[in-house]
This record gives C-alpha cells, sequence and structure tokens, in this order.
C-alpha cells in the first residue's frame, strides 16, 4: 500500500539519483577540453557531446511524451539525438550537431524540467517506474563514457581513485553450490510497477531453476593466472580456441596487418587488449599512462574468445548465467529475496567497485565486505563476467517501454553480469543481465571460472 512517506522518500531519492547523474555527465563531458570531444571515431564509443544529447533526449521521450503528451523541446534536433534515426558514424558529423554550450544548455533545460516534475505532479506507479527507466538508461551512458576515455586513452575520469588501499586477505579456490531449486530474475508483469524493485525487461519474469552441483571460483582470474596462460603459448595453440576464437585471432590478425604491422599472421594478438611487454615487464595501459602490471587485479578487457581459450587451457569452463546469479545471490524459493550479494543494503565503497572509482585495480581478494552467500567475491562491480550464455528473453518475457532495450541483441550476443567498476551503483542489482558480443573487449569485462564435471 502507497503511503505518504513512501512516496516522499521515493521523491527524495529519484531527486538524489537525478541529480547525482546529471553531475557525472557533466563532470565527465566538461572535464574534457574542447579539442578532446572530437574523439577519433570507435565502434564502441560515441562522441561525448552526443552521449550528453542523446540522454536529455531520452528524458523527453519516456517522461514528458509518454506521461504528459508534450512535444520535445527542439523537434527538428529529435531524429539526430535519436540512436535509432542518426547513423553512428554521422554522429562525428560537427556540421549537424550543437557544440558544447548548447549541447550543456539542453540538457539543463530537461533535467531541470524533470526535477520540476518529480517535486510537482503526483508519484503514480507508471511516473516513477519511466523517471527510473530514464535515469537509469543515462547512468549506462555514464560507464560508456568512462570506457570511452580508456579505449582512446584520455585522462582518467574525475573521481577515480586509484590510491584505495586494500584490505581483504588470499582468498582463492572454489566454492560448491549444492544442487536444487533456485529462484533467477525478478518479478513480472504483475508485480511490474513495484515501488521497491525496478528491473529492465530481459529480467523478467522470475521463475524456478533446477541445477545440478557445480563448483565455482571463489574469485575473479587474475593478471598472474592469465600470463601464465600467455607463457605457455595460449594465443598460439589453435586446440585451445574453439571456431569462432580462431575467427577472432584471425580477424584480429588481419587488422593488424592492414594498419602496418610487421607481424607474421596469426601472431596477433598474443595478450589482452591494453597490456604490452615492455623494459622486460608486463605493463598494462590504464586511461592515459601506462604502468606495471597489478598481478593480483582481475584481468580486464578481455573477450570472451580470450575467456573460452583460457578456461580450455585451465581445464576449466565458464559458468551459465543462471549458476552465476546463484553463486551470487543465492536466492530459493520462500526466502527473503536478495538484490545484491551482501543482502539489500545498496552498494558501497567497502563491499564493491563501482562508480568509476578504483577501477579494477585492486586484488581480486579485495571487497570481503561484498560476498556472495557463498564466499564469492566482487560479483557486483569490478568487470562484468562473461558467461557461457547466449542472450535469449526468458519464458513469459514482454517487450518494455523502449522496445529496444533487450530485443536487438537477442541470439547473438554472450551474457554478462555483474557490472564493472565503471558501472554507476544505482544501476546495478544481481538479476541485472547486460549482453555484449563476444568479440568486444574495449567495455571492462573480465570472468571466473567453474570445474568442469568428471564425465
Amino acid at each position: 500500500m502507497t503511503t505518504i512517506e513512501s512516496t516522499d522518500k521515493a521523491r527524495a531519492d529519484l531527486l538524489e539519483q537525478l541529480e547525482w547523474t546529471r553531475k557525472r555527465t557533466e563532470s565527465l563531458v566538461c572535464s574534457l577540453p574542447g579539442a578532446l570531444l572530437d574523439v577519433p571515431w570507435h565502434p564502441g564509443v560515441n562522441p561525448p557531446l552526443w552521449e550528453m544529447g542523446h540522454a536529455a533526449f531520452f528524458y523527453e521521450v519516456f517522461v514528458f511524451n509518454l506521461l504528459d503528451g508534450t512535444p520535445s523541446y527542439d523537434p527538428s534536433m529529435d531524429d539526430l539525438w535519436d540512436s535509432f534515426h542518426v547513423e553512428h558514424r554521422d554522429r562525428w558529423n560537427r556540421d549537424l550537431f550543437p557544440g558544447r554550450e548548447r549541447t550543456l544548455e539542453y540538457f539543463n533545460i530537461i533535467y531541470d524540467r524533470v526535477a520540476e516534475r518529480i517535486r510537482t505532479e503526483p508519484l503514480t506507479d507508471q511516473a516513477l517506474y519511466l523517471y527510473r527507466y530514464a535515469i537509469y538508461h543515462q547512468n549506462m551512458h555514464v560507464e560508456s563514457l568512462i570506457w570511452c576515455r580508456q579505449t582512446v586513452g584520455y585522462p582518467a575520469p574525475p573521481g577515480t581513485d586509484l590510491d584505495r588501499p586494500a584490505p581483504g586477505d588470499q582468498h582463492d579456490g572454489d566454492t560448491v553450490i549444492p544442487a536444487g531449486e533456485w529462484l533467477i530474475g525478478m518479478p513480472g508483469e504483475s508485480e511490474r510497477y513495484a515501488r521497491e524493485d525496478f528491473a529492465f525487461d530481459n529480467e523478467k519474469p522470475r521463475f524456478t531453476v533446477k541445477l545440478d552441483q557445480f563448483a565455482i571460483s571463489k574469485c575473479l582470474v587474475s593478471n598472474r593466472q592469465f600470463m601464465e596462460f600467455i607463457e605457455d603459448g595460449g594465443y598460439r595453440r589453435p586446440e585451445l580456441w574453439s571456431f569462432g576464437g580462431q575467427k577472432w585471432l584471425q580477424t584480429e590478425s588481419d587488422v593488424a596487418l592492414v594498419y602496418g604491422s610487421n607481424e607474421p599472421l596469426l601472431r596477433l594478438p598474443r595478450h589482452p587488449q591494453y597490456w604490452r611487454w615492455h623494459d622486460g615487464q608486463w605493463q598494462e595501459r590504464l586511461f592515459d599512462r601506462w604502468q606495471c602490471l597489478a598481478p593480483d587485479a582481475p584481468v580486464t578487457h578481455v573477450t570472451f574468445w580470450e575467456a573460452e581459450a583460457y578456461c580450455r587451457w585451465a581445464g576449466r569452463r565458464l559458468p551459465t548465467e543462471f549458476e552465476w546469479e546463484v553463486a551470487a545471490l543465492g536466492n530459493r524459493p520462500g526466502e527473503t529475496f536478495r538484490r545484491f550479494p551482501w543482502g539489500n543494503e545498496a552498494p558501497d565503497e567497502r563491499r564493491a567497485d563501482l562508480n568509476g572509482r578504483a577501477m579494477a585495480q585492486n586484488p581480486v581478494f579485495d571487497f570481503p565486505d561484498g560476498d556472495s552467500p557463498f564466499g564469492c567475491r566482487q560479483m557486483t562491480g569490478t568487470v562484468w563476467e562473461w558467461t557461457c550464455s547466449q542472450f535469449f528473453p526468458y519464458d513469459g518475457f514482454k517487450v518494455d517501454m523502449y522496445p529496444f532495450m533487450s530485443t536487438l541483441q537477442f541470439g547473438d550476443h554472450k551474457v554478462t553480469r555483474g557490472g564493472s567498476c565503471a558501472t554507476s551503483s544505482c544501476l546495478i542489482r544481481g538479476t541485472y543481465r547486460q549482453a555484449y558480443l563476444p568479440v568486444r573487449s574495449d567495455v571492462y569485462t573480465g570472468f571466473r571460472t567453474c570445474a568442469r564435471e568428471e564425465r
């Protein structure tokens, strides 16, 4: 039952999340000098000003257009901010789009209007859902603004703290998850506008799954472990790579040759995206600077194919997404539902590497306060974890308010789970499903492994 107190709290939470998102977006865009706003073209990033304008446009469509039927602030610009009307390459055409000042003015006008509407208009269940939808959508773009800086080698974003102390202790090996029935996903259509819960369409409806016993690693695969794979010739052993993996190796080698590399075919790649061997040591590029590779930090920016090959080399396998969710949350029918590995309290810096702070530079055994019921560590934040599952809808799936949230990725994308160091803490939860093509390594992706069952 809705009460005045619950409505007031929901308003306050929305306004807090909206303002944090506005300030975070502004800081990520406005901290860049004008010359750096023209980022080089890359298939995995967008120009920062386009990200900003697109986010404001999304509020117009999903708050004002849907709830009030009001037209856009500037209808002539709608197609330019709509990701389904402007081609990806065209987003770099500076003649089509306004500059920093006009984009920032538009962005703040729309945010002010949204904040005013939250304060003054009735907070219906549908309005609450759409506010959250638009805010969380914007936080997806906050994450992409951060990985854009990594991709193109820009300075670290404001708020990054790479000197975080690393408490925690050595924490390795597997944990065994017993066979049984487990809950997967979030509530379905009948509870769609629940005031305490939010979920995108691909997380619904909740269902029960039966799983056999399995063993999963307590920690993410570390740089040290991945180095062993490299030094054992992992990238040069075809038997470790599936057909898709070999195709990716071939493609990456061809790209290297096109750009002038003198390396023989199939010699590249031979290490993760942002590694290099320099002055007798492994180094990793973190934004605009090279640093010594932290051996106990998680391996980051690896494709699905690299994770799969590592598993074959190690005699292991990737978890299914259902195994991952069970290991992270341990939700059973009839028990209190967990949204996070540690329970239902919101993430904080003790429990998870989120919000663009530590940037996956701490050891895989850090953040012990964020352990799951089974002792799995860093299952929220740090890196998006590859699973072996294809991204498909759950039985009973219904398209949500935004018809393209999930449908365009079904079938050819792999499921990743858990969020990353660049994910906003207000966005993530244990049921959240992100989908990436298996060739992606520009995002903050890593993995943990499962023991292979004896046959």
